[in-house]
């Protein structure tokens, strides 16, 4: 069973233009609403993949109630930690001239204290059930960066953690089973520029040796890249047309922890990440899979292992 769970969920809207202009008044063509952020749409990716699953998030104020009804819809198993702070509402802008999306983004509320120790209770007794747990999404302001790592902390279910910063760096010493920022991510967890692939890998390796087992490096349409303590692997995603990037990372996470929940290993079990990405970027709502698109994809991705030469 695979738990994802996260405090930054939101109530999303997405306006489809067929060409967008600044300063002007735009009239959209299309216009979505559906529950989001990163947790949530982990949890819909694994529903529509046909996972064993089990969302949590924390929500308030209006949006819950929405936010609910439409993972009801969906069929997503959902647990609600309900917060004195109302969910956020963000807004995609999809131009269709130019093939490019737009996001705005509300942060985060910042919760209370209270409202963090009821999260931690009930992550701790949903997670109990799992085999793996998808950690994912930014921390409340005021929320201690030390958060995650603290929910870790003997939990026997292995972690995906989808974070940055010094929250990644403070999980680390719980030795989750792979963390997969992205390479503007990485720099600014490490606090420097990865301007080479040289770089890149060693601060790749940094994080296996200060506790990730596995360290998944994702660049958009560029290489992704995927190291252990010795072993280095990578690949190019699959060519597709764009129409809406927004949760392409968190469906790479979907793909990922279902995949591994088969009983895939990591190496091959990225795969199945990278075309749940690419099935995810070809549709305007996010994370509505289609489970034989992915598993067909996954198959055609030729993943590159590296000797113990070439890592350097």
């Amino acid at each position: 069973m695979i738990v994802a769970a996260g405090l930054s969920p939101a109530w999303q809207q997405i306006l489809v233009f067929e060409q967008f202009k600044f300063g002007e008044v735009n009239r959209a063509r299309e216009a979505h609403w559906c529950a989001s952020g990163k947790v949530l749409n982990v949890g819909v990716a694994l529903q529509y993949l046909g996972a064993n699953a089990r969302s949590l998030a924390l929500v308030g104020g209006n949006p819950q109630w929405l936010i609910e009804q439409d993972l009801a819809r969906h069929g997503v198993a959902f647990t609600p930690v309900s917060s004195s702070c109302s969910t956020r509402i963000c807004t995609t802008l999809i131009d269709q001239a130019t093939g490019t999306s737009t996001e705005l983004i509300e942060n985060v509320a910042r919760v209370p204290p209270a409202d963090l120790e009821l999260f931690r209770l009930t992550f701790q007794a949903e997670a109990r059930q799992a085999d793996f747990v998808v950690l994912t999404g930014s921390l409340p302001a005021g929320t201690p960066d030390s958060y995650f790592a603290e929910l870790m902390a003997g939990l026997p279910a292995r972690v995906i953690l989808d974070a940055r910063g010094p929250s990644l760096q403070a999980a680390l010493a719980q030795r989750p089973l792979v963390v997969k920022p992205n390479r503007e991510e990485l720099q600014q967890t490490l606090g420097r520029p990865l301007e080479t692939e040289v770089e890149l890998r060693a601060a790749m390796r940094e994080l296996n040796h200060l506790g990730a087992e596995w360290v998944l490096v994702t660049q958009g349409k560029d290489r992704l890249w995927l190291s252990s303590a010795t072993e280095l692997y990578s690949a190019v995603p699959p060519t597709v047309v764009p129409v809406n990037a927004i949760a392409s990372g968190d469906c790479l996470a979907a793909g990922l922890a279902w995949a591994l929940d088969m009983g895939i290993p990591m190496p091959e079990a990225v795969r199945f990440g990278m075309a749940a990405a690419a099935d995810n970027l070809r549709q305007v709502l996010s994370s509505r899979l289609d489970r034989e698109y992915v598993q067909q994809v996954a198959a055609t991705i030729d993943l590159e292992w590296f000797t113990k030469d070439d890592r350097n």
